[in-house]
């Protein structure tokens, strides 16, 4: 669908634990300044007052009406019906809250609400990532043409998310891409997330380093060490990013396996990608083994770096080649490369979100009318 072109405006919310970012989407673009609240999280009347409040404001600012409320919200849930469970970072949702309901009761408009992962791949798969991968082909003069998108983001947690033939992922329990809890790759003892976050990078470090270091040390400060930009254990810091690349290799890998279809990353860590970016293609790329030792390549599909301008190039142009039809004269085009494309959000991650928001609700409004 179209929604460039779509006049209609949704309302939107950015739920935080410690603030609510309210905004309003008209054809892919927020329409008004945001209304931010804190979230008030440790009390749930206070907390779902807010939410109201802000929709309210938010409502207020508009000089047309909006059709739908559109957004992420923390899991567990049951999305599909607005149902919250118990949340880490707002403790006072416990034992089913039935947000979604109480927000149409209250507004009289549909209500969408579903899990940041899934709204950042939704919004690459329709505005970023996903297209861009695909004219680069069409000018390129490839016939090769993606359908599916997994996408992860790499921040405080590893979130995640699939969009096949242009629809979310979301499985029979609205659990489809809870790849945090993937099985650690370099931890194997642990999940995926404790070696693909924030806190890996900085306890990576914290283990290594040599020289002092501050309690409070930021994954910005050990990539300033790691590129030089700043005095530290600068062998530790690129060892803390080597790790976290070797981690989200390993897991990317295992949903290549799975699913099949493009990478694309996001999140705040992301913007240290090419100190992280070998290892990711490098476990893709890498074998595995038989319980007598015989190698085997990890995945079917071979991984390239779209942000590396020569594995780019080796991307769109594969191995294309005529093949004749057999009892014919006729010749059809054949390419044996089985391939995926990894690359970085085209919209950022909070537009990405924003913007998949924005879709899903007039889909769905279109889907039921």
């Amino acid at each position: 669908m179209d929604t460039i072109a779509d006049n209609r405006i949704v309302l939107t919310l950015d739920a935080g634990g410690t603030n609510f970012v309210f905004s309003a989407v008209q054809s892919n673009k927020e329409i008004i300044d945001p209304v931010v609240l804190p979230s008030n999280g440790h009390d749930l009347g206070l907390c779902l007052k807010t939410i109201i409040e802000g929709f309210e404001q938010t409502r207020a600012r508009l000089k047309s009406e909006p059709v739908a409320i559109s957004f992420a919200f923390p899991g567990p849930a049951d999305y599909a019906r607005g149902i919250i469970g118990d949340l880490g970072n707002l403790p006072a949702f416990r034992g089913g809250i039935a947000l979604g309901p109480m927000l149409e009761h209250h507004f009289r408009m549909p209500v969408f609400i579903n899990n940041d992962g899934d709204l950042f791949v939704y919004g690459e798969a329709i505005s970023g990532f996903l297209p861009w991968v695909n004219r680069q082909l069409r000018d390129s003069g490839s016939h090769k043409v993606y359908n599916n998108l997994m996408g992860v983001t790499l921040g405080t947690g590893f979130g995640g998310g699939m969009v096949r033939n242009g629809g979310l992922v979301a499985g029979d329990n609205d659990a489809a891409g809870e790849v945090w809890l993937l099985r650690s790759g370099v931890e194997r003892d642990c999940f995926a997330e404790e070696s693909i976050s924030i806190r890996a990078i900085v306890r990576i470090y914290k283990n290594n380093s040599v020289a002092p270091v501050q309690d409070d040390i930021t994954p910005l400060v050990i990539y300033e060490i790691a590129t030089g930009m700043k005095e530290g254990d600068r062998l530790a810091a690129v060892k803390s990013f080597r790790q976290f690349g070797e981690a989200l290799g390993d897991a990317l890998a295992t949903m290549i396996n799975m699913f099949d279809g493009l990478v694309v990353v996001g999140g705040g860590l992301s913007k240290a990608w090419q100190l992280f970016a070998p290892e990711v293609t490098a476990q893709i790329n890498g074998t595995i083994c038989t319980v007598g030792g015989q190698k085997l390549q990890r995945t079917v599909i071979t991984a390239y770096n779209l942000e590396d301008r020569k594995q780019l190039g080796e991307f769109l142009t594969g191995r294309e080649k005529e093949i004749n039809v057999p009892f014919t004269s006729e010749k059809v085009v054949y390419d044996p490369l089985k391939r995926t494309g990894i690359g970085l959000s085209r919209l950022g991650t909070s537009e990405a979100v924003s913007i998949g928001a924005y879709a899903f609700a007039l889909n769905a409004i279109d889907k039921a009318n």
